[in-house]
């Protein structure tokens, strides 16, 4: 559920980036970072092991203001993928409004996939989030490799699931923007139910992606 502070005036989102290690969820919001208008976004933060793995979290604000005043933020996090950090995991995901998870296209990163995306659905539960009906998004990543899934198993593989899929090379930045954009879309359906930001904040669909994006 979005934080609403009414005195201010503000709502504010919480997206997680979560995945295996080394998938590529800081990359994704560092090409995010790069690629929005710098009107729209604070300062990053990063925290990092000595191996370069991060280790807590990446935050990265971003704001849209609707006709009637209200500010809208979105903070942005990732997740430690390491199986060590397993607590860190939760208290990152805890009252998350929508969820990338970024998968490593590499074939001998299935299982990491598989049990990485089995650990979102259980931390998930176990902190009190609706998994069955969160806006979440599936990125592939590394798609500029070699010995990758093929696109057609990929998609075969989630075609029964109500999760949209997005194939991504985060490194140089394909499919970053697409993914982000596709979790908007479903995070406005979402708060605009809650908080009928179309009727009482003259906030549409579009208004509030283009805002976030900065028409990108």
């Amino acid at each position: 559920m979005p934080e609403y502070d009414d005195e201010k005036k503000r709502l504010i989102i919480k997206v997680v980036y979560y995945g295996p290690a080394l998938s590529g969820k800081t990359t994704n919001i560092t090409r995010l970072h790069d690629l929005l208008d710098p009107e729209l976004k604070g300062e990053m933060m990063i925290l990092e092991t000595k191996d370069d793995r991060t280790l807590f979290f990446d935050m990265l604000p971003l704001g849209v203001k609707t006709k009637t005043g209200m500010l809208i933020k979105l903070k942005l996090f990732t997740v430690p993928g390491q199986v060590a950090h397993d607590s860190t995991r939760k208290a990152v995901l805890s009252r998350a409004d929508g969820v990338v998870f970024v998968a490593d296209s590499q074939l001998n990163q299935k299982v990491n996939n598989a049990n990485s995306f089995e650990n979102l659905a259980d931390n998930a539960n176990k902190v009190g989030l609706d998994f069955e009906n969160m806006a979440i998004v599936i990125q592939y990543n590394k798609r500029d490799l070699p010995e990758i899934e093929s696109e057609d198993i990929v998609l075969k593989r989630w075609s029964k699931m109500p999760w949209p899929v997005v194939f991504a090379s985060a490194l140089p930045g394909d499919g970053v923007l697409e993914t982000f954009k596709t979790l908007l879309g479903q995070i406005y359906t979402r708060v605009d139910d809650e908080f009928n930001l179309c009727n009482e904040h003259s906030l549409t669909e579009n208004d509030f992606i283009s805002g976030v994006m900065g028409g990108q």
